[in-house]
């Protein structure tokens, strides 16, 4: 079936309260949602956030991208589409909306819940304390807490949520905020304290050497995260031992055709993963959702929260989220 006309709009969805990292503080999902029409009528969506301190990509990018490669795509079919599309230069969001509108995904096979954690925002400590306790009264036990450069107070809240939340798994996310010494004194001062399942990205995505010292000195697993975005970086951080864990999220891959390539590379050589994501609308979510069922002995973690931050939740989602389990409609 061929496209006949590829359009955009933008969208916006306001958040519970402020979605704060060592890189950016967010008020509201904003992205752009791509329709694509078939000659047939029939109609297919998908969606790219504005994530620029990442992927480099703003609203006003991900539209140019997009009406760039539309005239290389009309009047192909969903294969030919996806080929141009991914040999293309645009950006890897602006690709990963038109992909998952394109790419069709196997129905899920086994539809029990799968369990996605939710973002603790860089803040002060008591700050972080209530969103945990927050989380806590929703019945979800694993939390991903996002913490800056001051090592310290990093330390500080690790040891307090450990601490009062005796019963939930932290994922510790840096955001690239440390040095490798940095890293390695957080590392020292958490190391004891049996809830922390991993630390994600601690130094800036292009210290390869400085995340693979870190990976090598560290008794906690390192899970990469800006330094994977292609198949190609997900290979490279395998085979060259710079981290145990990866994190995959379509808005860096391209969309969830490349994103099943890693997958499939992660599952052939035994990588643990987590499924990631930004902070992205409901079409966005629900192509990622179902990929975590698909692949779920490979993902171990599945970093899926945006729906559980909106203000009101959305009717557009495929999956229902209850107390950190997310269910199939």
């Amino acid at each position: 079936m061929k496209i006949v006309s590829i359009t955009t709009t933008r969208e916006s969805i306001p958040l519970k309260n402020p979605f704060k990292t060592a890189l950016r503080t967010v008020y509201d999902a904003e992205f752009i949602r791509a329709k694509i029409v078939f000659e047939d009528g029939s109609e297919s969506f998908g969606e790219a956030p504005a994530t620029k301190a990442i992927t480099g990509e703003d609203l006003e990018s991900i539209e140019q991208n997009i009406a760039e490669v539309t005239p290389l795509l009309l009047g192909l079919g969903s294969s030919e589409a996806l080929q141009a599309l991914h040999a293309s230069s645009i950006g890897s969001s602006s690709k990963a909306a038109l992909d998952m509108a394109l790419f069709i995904q196997e129905a899920i096979g086994n539809t029990k819940p799968i369990e996605t954690d939710i973002t603790i925002s860089l803040g002060t400590k008591e700050e972080m304390l209530q969103e945990a306790q927050n989380a806590k009264e929703q019945g979800i036990k694993l939390f991903k807490v996002k913490l800056g450069s001051d090592i310290a107070h990093a330390i500080e809240v690790t040891h307090t949520l450990a601490d009062q939340f005796d019963e939930v798994q932290l994922l510790i996310d840096a955001n690239q905020a440390w040095s490798v010494a940095q890293s390695l004194e957080y590392i020292e001062g958490v190391k004891d304290l049996s809830s922390i399942a991993l630390i994600e990205q601690p130094v800036t995505a292009k210290d390869l050497k400085g995340l693979k010292t870190v990976s090598q000195n560290s008794p906690i697993p390192i899970l990469a995260d800006e330094a994977v975005f292609s198949f190609e970086d997900a290979k490279h951080i395998h085979q060259n031992n710079i981290a145990q864990m990866i994190n995959i999220k379509l808005m860096k891959c391209g969309g969830v055709s490349q994103a099943i390539k890693i997958l499939e590379y992660a599952r052939e050589h035994n990588i643990t993963c987590m499924l990631g994501s930004m902070i992205e609308g409901p079409i966005s979510i629900n192509a990622a959702v179902q990929l975590a069922f698909n692949y779920r002995d490979v993902i171990r973690f599945v970093d899926l929260d945006s729906p559980l931050l909106y203000k009101e939740p959305s009717k557009l989602l495929s999956f229902r989220f209850d107390r950190g389990e997310v269910f199939v409609l």
